[in-house]
């Protein structure tokens, strides 16, 4: 018997309107390929926390903040949504019947989208989401995990060269100045995570695991870098929450004793370690932990998924029947509300 055919049972039959206290913990360690760039008001995100749990020098770490998170995976499951058919994001509001667009008040409250990651729609009511996620924190300091890189602007005329028409040419000066300068975060620095499903249904779970192995790219400038691998060392069923990123992160650092720029391997193997010994201490009742050869294959069997258009199409399509079925019975635009919005 598959792996997933075991799970099943630990999943709800619908979307439940109260918390009904299942959780699925996607216990995972980031590490950037590229340059991302996570970043407010032109500089990176930083806090200054505790280097480790017993380790209680200061040190500055780098911060993905939830929306960095978060917003690149559920675009890339809208993104597969309407390769599928099952919305779009063309056309009026509330023309055709799956219409939903992300961002402002163009959620439609009814796709899986919508209902697992949540939405706001003004005054006329929002969903929480069943997906949490909390600011992940590097392993690193943030000395040691950034760089600062200037860039310039292209001339479609020559690179870098000002046009012969420019009145700002200056003839002693053809080379265009460097325009700006940013802070990058540095290729394979780490960001230990655990990313929380809450109450969900078995497409669902296959739904936003799915998401998080096919996002690449996080932060902003996502066409030109931000490449990031999202390595799982652990899914957790449990009946609560469990321990928060900055914990992980700390206790990480102290396993390391050390040697936290060693290779990813190590750092995931350590980690894995790190978190049995975490959940451990935690109060809440586990039902399961996938872990190692299970796990992979666990993942293998979801990529089967996704590769077959056929398994795939059933699988959403009946994803979004549920998400539907939610949405008319609890959810916040169903009735007067929705009709109102959709004119």
């Amino acid at each position: 018997m598959s792996i997933l055919n075991t799970l099943q049972p630990q999943f709800q039959p619908a979307f439940p309107r109260l918390a009904s206290g299942n959780y699925v913990h996607f216990v995972m360690v980031r590490h950037s390929q590229s340059f991302p760039i996570f970043q407010t008001d032109g500089i990176l995100n930083t806090a200054r926390t505790q280097a480790g749990l017993n380790n209680t020098d200061k040190i500055s770490r780098l911060v993905m903040f939830k929306r960095k998170q978060v917003s690149p995976e559920r675009l890339a499951g809208r993104e597969l949504l309407r390769s599928l058919n099952l919305i779009t994001s063309e056309g009026e509001v509330g023309k055709p019947d799956n219409f939903c667009r992300y961002g402002g008040e163009k959620f439609c409250g009814k796709c899986p989208d919508c209902v697992i990651y949540g939405f706001a729609v003004g005054d006329s009511g929002s969903e929480r989401a069943k997906v949490y996620s909390d600011s992940a924190f590097s392993l690193s300091p943030y000395e040691e995990s950034h760089r600062s890189f200037t860039f310039n602007a292209l001339n479609e005329n020559g690179t870098m060269m000002l046009d012969a028409d420019d009145p700002k040419r200056n003839p002693e000066k053809m080379t265009r100045a460097s325009i700006n300068e940013l802070d990058h975060i540095l290729p394979e620095i780490t960001f230990p995570t655990v990313e929380t499903l809450r109450d969900s249904t078995y497409e669902g779970f296959i739904y936003v695991l799915g998401n998080l192995l096919r996002t690449r790219r996080y932060g902003a400038q996502e066409s030109r870098t931000g490449t990031m691998a999202n390595h799982l060392i652990g899914i957790v069923f449990c009946d609560g929450e469990i321990f928060s990123n900055l914990h992980f992160t700390q206790a990480l650092y102290d396993a390391l004793k050390g040697d936290i720029n060693a290779p990813i391997g190590d750092i995931c193997t350590t980690a894995r370690d790190v978190m049995q010994d975490l959940l451990n201490q935690e109060p809440v009742r586990t039902t399961q932990i996938i872990l190692g050869d299970e796990l992979e294959n666990l993942l293998e069997e979801v990529a089967a998924i996704y590769q077959s258009e056929e398994q795939l199409q059933a699988t959403l399509t009946t994803l979004y029947q549920q998400a539907q079925a939610y949405a008319e019975t609890f959810g916040a635009l169903t009735g007067k509300k929705r009709i109102s919005k959709n004119k």
